[in-house]
């Protein structure tokens, strides 16, 4: 399987767009704990780190509560997942579906997820959106280092049999992009993320997309069909 792409996949602020369900349960979080909400800046600026280290750094102040922080924001975030709506709180991405299709139907591209969710989290994204086979690697926060740790990139290499140089994350932070970098992959950043994208291309991005349109062609760009 050498000679195929693997395209590796965040999913928050990548292929989903959960800024709403994460704003609201980092508030509830913080709230259970009688402590001012972190600014709505800060809490993009941490989405896709573990959550022990995103806790650390949201609330540097209160060492006693990162850990009960972080079962608070899985509690809420659980609860409202689990809410009659709660699936149009994390909706696909415009062209995302289209993208992931195109991709899986090409016979030298391989599909994987490297993804600070957590393996439940995850599962849940791949039941509400019908993803289920798409992708021959799935690799989420329970197993790995926090990012920008290359460990979760180089898991789905060691999945797919592929090669570094025939690798492209995907990604919408600095820590994809240092991720990606780190395990001696492309990298390529989105700009309807949250991070700014000039830090991603800062970080090492060869490119940045507005649109999931121009996936394939920059792709082909930077790691064309064997």
């Amino acid at each position: 399987m050498s000679g195929l792409r693997l395209v590796i996949f965040d999913v928050d602020g990548t292929l989903i767009d959960s800024q709403a369900h994460i704003l609201a349960a980092m508030d509830a979080a913080f709230a259970a704990h009688d402590l001012p909400p972190p600014a709505r800046a800060a809490t993009l600026s941490i989405v896709g780190l573990s959550l022990p280290i995103a806790m650390a750094r949201l609330a540097p102040d209160q060492p006693d509560h990162h850990a009960t922080l972080v079962e608070a924001y899985k509690d809420a975030f659980g609860q409202m997942r689990r809410a009659p709506d709660g699936g149009a709180l994390s909706p696909l991405f415009p062209g995302a579906r289209d993208a992931l299709a195109q991709l899986a139907a090409q016979d030298h591209t391989l599909l994987a997820i490297a993804t600070g969710k957590s393996r439940r989290g995850m599962a849940h994204i791949l039941d509400l959106h019908d993803l289920h086979g798409v992708f021959q690697s799935v690799q989420t926060a329970d197993d790995h280092p926090s990012k920008p740790h290359p460990s979760m990139v180089e898991a789905c290499l060691r999945d797919t049999g592929s090669l570094p140089a025939r690798a492209v994350i995907l990604g919408d932070t600095t820590y994809d992009i240092d991720m990606g970098r780190a395990a001696g992959i492309h990298a390529l950043g989105v700009a309807w993320g949250y991070h700014p994208a000039q830090s991603l291309t800062a970080s090492g991005a060869h490119a940045i997309l507005h649109s999931f349109d121009a996936l394939p062609t920059a792709l082909d760009r930077i790691c064309p069909p064997a």
